[in-house]
């Protein structure tokens, strides 16, 4: 196992536990101002992977000012650790709305913006908007490929677009564009895809010009293609799985040059055979998804994970292996996304090795209170 991930002294430490590595978390946070050309203007992480106010503020130390998230918690919590421009990325409705109306009394420094995808969405929003005295920036949310959120680009896209610009406490603000369906393992696929979603961008830009109306700002893309906006002019690259980085993302990209950062410490509970051991990491602990193979083993030479229940995960081991009842085993996640909002806190473990604190896992929740 590569040295820069044990741990001086884990007797102090449960398992299973999630584990952080700050420093490489910093080295994760460099990395991508270095994407960028050094210009953090380009720059507008998700909060989705680490939902978590101090990593915020090492973002923030770094220069990174405009931030993105997926839920009203994460929102309050960027807001909390002194973000002020703010992007949910989630179209509002229904009670979410009267949420977005309480964050704005909360912190009304702050610039928050949201997306819309349909004509519905924005009646409401503006409803609320206009009701409460409040004006908010509104962004198209373009569906470029992914189909699971957006307005795909053409005369629809259009008319709500102007929908917005007519809206009453709604200001139009540009385009959303996440393309999660791009993840193909060559930087040269990737580009060719990304270049067909700027496309898209650029007619809507232009049919938007002809009614006279602004676009503002554009937002695109996740880690993966990250490496493409991050050098693309007018667009703001927003990657997220990149603070801590995984298993999946450094197996499939390895141009990205990012570290994983956060691994699951477990223990071996059980020795049914002489060449297989039970591990207390459930899919309560490390999240199940992807399907297959949801994480690796890093200190177990020849371990080979096998199925897995709640509580519990057996893996198979080379006959001969030197395993003992009660050694820990550290884990790389495949997906560490939804592993990490599994616990309500991680460890942090410095340079050196060293357990130095705990941090709470602050926007796993979704209560505003």
């Amino acid at each position: 196992m590569d040295k820069k991930y044990l741990i001086r002294d884990v007797s102090q430490i449960p398992s299973p536990s999630l584990i952080v590595y700050s420093e490489l978390v910093q080295r994760n946070i460099q990395r991508a101002i270095d994407i960028a050309g050094g210009d953090v203007t380009k720059l507008r992480p998700h909060c989705k992977t680490h939902k978590t106010a101090q990593i915020v503020a090492m973002e923030l130390a770094a220069g990174i000012t405009k931030h993105k998230c997926a839920t009203l918690r994460e929102a309050k919590m960027l807001a909390q650790a002194g973000a002020i421009d703010i992007l949910i990325a989630y179209q509002m409705i229904g009670p979410n709305i009267n949420g977005l109306v309480q964050l704005k009394r909360a912190f009304p420094n702050a610039d928050f913006k949201v997306i819309v995808d349909h004509p519905d969405a924005v009646e409401e929003l503006s409803d609320a908007m206009s009701a409460n005295g409040m004006e908010i920036k509104t962004m198209l949310d373009l569906d470029a490929g992914m189909h699971r959120t957006g307005i795909p680009a053409g005369d629809a896209a259009v008319e709500l677009y102007e929908q917005v610009n007519r809206a009453e406490g709604l200001r139009p603000w540009g385009m959303h564009v996440y393309d999660g369906h791009i993840h193909d393992e060559s930087l040269e696929a990737r580009r060719n895809a990304c270049n067909e979603s700027l496309a898209l961008v650029a007619e809507m830009k232009d049919r938007f010009a002809a009614k006279g109306l602004d676009v503002p700002l554009v937002v695109m893309g996740g880690t993966p293609t990250f490496p493409i906006y991050a050098k693309t002019p007018d667009v703001e690259a927003s990657p997220g799985t990149f603070i801590f980085h995984d298993y999946g993302y450094a197996t499939n990209y390895p141009d990205l040059g990012f570290t994983p950062a956060a691994l699951l410490l477990s223990r071996v509970i059980s020795i049914p055979t002489p060449n297989r051991i039970t591990l207390d990491l459930g899919y309560k602990a490390i999240a199940a998804d992807p399907k297959g193979v949801r994480g690796t083993v890093l200190n177990i030479e020849g371990a080979e994970v096998d199925h897995q229940n709640e509580e519990h995960w057996v893996v198979k081991v080379p006959m001969g292996a030197k395993v003992k009842l009660g050694q820990e085993v550290y884990v790389c996640p495949t997906h560490i996304c939804p592993s990490v909002a599994l616990h309500q806190f991680y460890y942090v473990i410095d340079q050196n090795g060293n357990c130095t604190d705990t941090w709470k896992v602050e926007a796993r929740n979704r209560s505003l209170d």
